[in-house]
């Protein structure tokens, strides 16, 4: 039984981030990942949009997933320079958006650091603009691709887990694990498994389930980013605070604030489109 409770335990260790080097190039597993999300999103909707008819072309959903791929890698990116590591990259600005080190010789090293949050401001923008410019009706749009975005966060978040990054906080369960990562080597919560299943597969089977059910446009577009927020404040509980920030408003981290902001955001549009659908 001990055996097999270190073997757990110990299992971030066995695993590479990479699925093959050649010389300094490396592709990651996490990369894989962004792929497999967006497919599994983009099959979904076009599921949705034959099975439930929803007025949009193929070619349209393609268009909007080219806006959407580019929300996710540019307001990810610019999201995690602003909110968690501004100083940082005041004074190192090419590193932005430059993945390459030349320490000890010339370097691929990927671009580290993303923000869920900053990717989904991204995301809404490219959103509104894209339906403006299409004569897409913006809220029944949103509608349509919510439901089915959570299922891509598990993918992620496997990513994540593979990376050995984004790790729990100390604890002494008996489904913790160490991280290589980690310079302390202590025993953590694979905080990147719990977010995988309730960011990603429990919050998507809720939406899932009441996807025809929406008393007005704009509904599921709230409830996503309430359910998001509520899930994910929680589980940064067991998530430790990044490093260069540590907590930020007594015992919270930031992406709780930004957690706390993105639920006031899903209520106030849920009172917004209730009040401005006319009733029956």
């Amino acid at each position: 039984m001990q055996d097999l409770v270190a073997a757990w335990q110990n299992i971030p260790a066995t695993l590479s981030p990479n699925l093959f080097e050649i010389g300094s190039f490396q592709l990651r597993y996490y990369s894989l990942m962004y792929l497999a999300a967006f497919s599994c999103t983009y099959f979904l909707v076009m599921h949705r949009i034959k099975r439930e008819g929803y007025p949009y072309t193929a070619e349209q959903i393609q268009d909007y997933f080219i806006w959407a791929i580019l929300g996710v890698i540019l307001g990810g990116r610019l999201g995690y320079v602003f909110f968690y590591n501004l100083d940082y990259y005041l004074q190192h600005p090419l590193e932005i958006i430059f993945p390459f080190e030349f320490a000890g010789g010339f370097h691929f090293v990927g671009i580290s650091g993303m923000s869920y949050h900053g990717g989904v401001i991204a995301i809404l923008a490219a959103s509104i603009v894209f339906c403006r410019r299409r004569k897409i009706e913006f809220w029944r749009f949103a509608d349509l691709i919510c439901p089915v975005i959570p299922l891509g966060y598990t993918f992620g978040r496997i990513g994540n887990f593979i990376n050995g990054e984004l790790y729990g906080r100390a604890t002494d369960v008996p489904w913790g694990m160490v991280f290589p990562l980690d310079e302390l080597r202590l025993l953590r919560h694979p905080s990147q498994l719990y977010e995988a299943f309730f960011e990603g597969i429990v919050l998507f089977a809720v939406l899932w389930s009441i996807r025809k059910k929406g008393p007005f446009s704009g509904a599921l577009f709230a409830f996503y980013l309430i359910g998001y927020g509520a899930v994910r404040f929680f589980i940064e509980f067991f998530r430790e605070p990044d490093a260069q920030l540590g907590f930020v408003f007594g015992s919270l981290s930031m992406g709780q604030l930004l957690c706390l902001l993105m639920i006031g955001a899903g209520a106030a549009i849920y009172a917004l489109r209730r009040s401005a659908t006319p009733s029956l």
